[in-house]
């Protein structure tokens, strides 16, 4: 039985490194690495919680071709139930050609595959049912589920008595609230970076954000800042955790799901608000010293590097 569901975007990610330019028509530029690894919002964040020891279980849409047994197998391999996953041989998997700069800044080149297929009809809420969070991630990237599809799942898990999780991509089409909002009124824990809150709320610092959002009834806004950390309100108070300092940054994809893995498993251990996204900027951390959304540790070895 899974503690957290991992719902949502699950993506192939093609990792080429360092990109300083893109090549002229017709011609090739060398890089240094060419990589698979595991991505996509919620595939991110299921692997990441595995790995720091929370019990997890992931539901989303993939193919039955070689890129979708990749991506099961490392979700198994953190040992992650995936029976909430859904093997449709008429799609092929989401995937994303990530292009990551020499200062580890990323750009993509996304296929929506799988992810576009998903609807409310492939969600098992016998999974859900048995958890004590359901994060779903993100608004966006599953043109399915946002919206009102997404709306009634949060709703219809609240009212299971689950905790329940929402993370926001940015809005390449520009809809924000138009899909968003109907959401926010069934969501406990609110988690987009800044730049996505800034757009949804058309407020610019993050204590007005935070208010902006808590008049839809949402009970934690943690805000990821990136190399300044992150910025949180809740009933335990408002405050800001800086970032960990990181020798080398290797590249920063999957650094915020790495957060809300770190700030999920810090709650599900109990922990306070504060302490919590401590771990949470730790295991982002971890990630950003590693290629790719791969480079979490154990929670053991996590809490002993950043003294959490």
């Amino acid at each position: 039985m899974a503690d957290v569901v991992c719902l949502g975007q699950f993506t192939a990610d093609v990792v080429v490194t360092p990109v300083h330019s893109l090549p002229e028509r017709g011609k090739a530029i060398f890089v240094e690495n060419i990589s698979l690894h595991n991505g996509g919002c919620a595939c991110n964040v299921a692997v990441a919680l595995g790995k720091l020891g929370i019990a997890t279980a992931a539901i989303g849409k993939v193919g039955r071709d070689a890129f979708g047994d990749f991506l099961v197998g490392i979700l198994k391999e953190a040992r992650v139930d995936t029976s909430g996953m859904v093997r449709d041989p008429r799609v092929t998997i989401s995937t994303t050609a990530v292009l990551v700069s020499p200062d580890g800044e990323r750009s993509f080149l996304h296929y929506f595959g799988g992810n576009a297929a998903m609807s409310e009809n492939d969600v098992d809420y016998s999974i859900i049912g048995r958890a004590k969070i359901l994060h779903v991630a993100a608004a966006f990237l599953v043109p399915g589920l946002d919206g009102e599809p997404m709306a009634r799942i949060l709703a219809r898990a609240r009212e299971m008595g689950i905790t329940t999780c929402l993370d926001t991509a940015w809005d390449a089409e520009g809809r924000w609230m138009n899909l968003v909002e109907p959401c926010l009124h069934h969501v406990d824990l609110f988690v987009p970076n800044l730049e996505e809150a800034q757009r949804l709320s058309k407020k610019v610092e993050p204590p007005e954000i935070a208010e902006f959002f808590q008049r839809y009834g949402i009970k934690t806004i943690a805000i990821k800042r990136g190399e300044r950390g992150c910025y949180v309100r809740s009933a335990e108070g408002e405050f800001t955790v800086p970032a960990f300092p990181v020798e080398s940054v290797v590249d920063t994809l999957g650094a915020g799901d790495a957060f809300v893995a770190g700030l999920l498993a810090g709650l599900r251990r109990g922990w306070g608000i504060e302490r919590a996204s401590r771990l949470a900027n730790a295991v982002g951390a971890c990630c950003v010293s590693v290629r790719g959304a791969s480079g979490i540790r154990s929670f053991e070895e996590t809490v002993r590097m950043y003294n959490v």
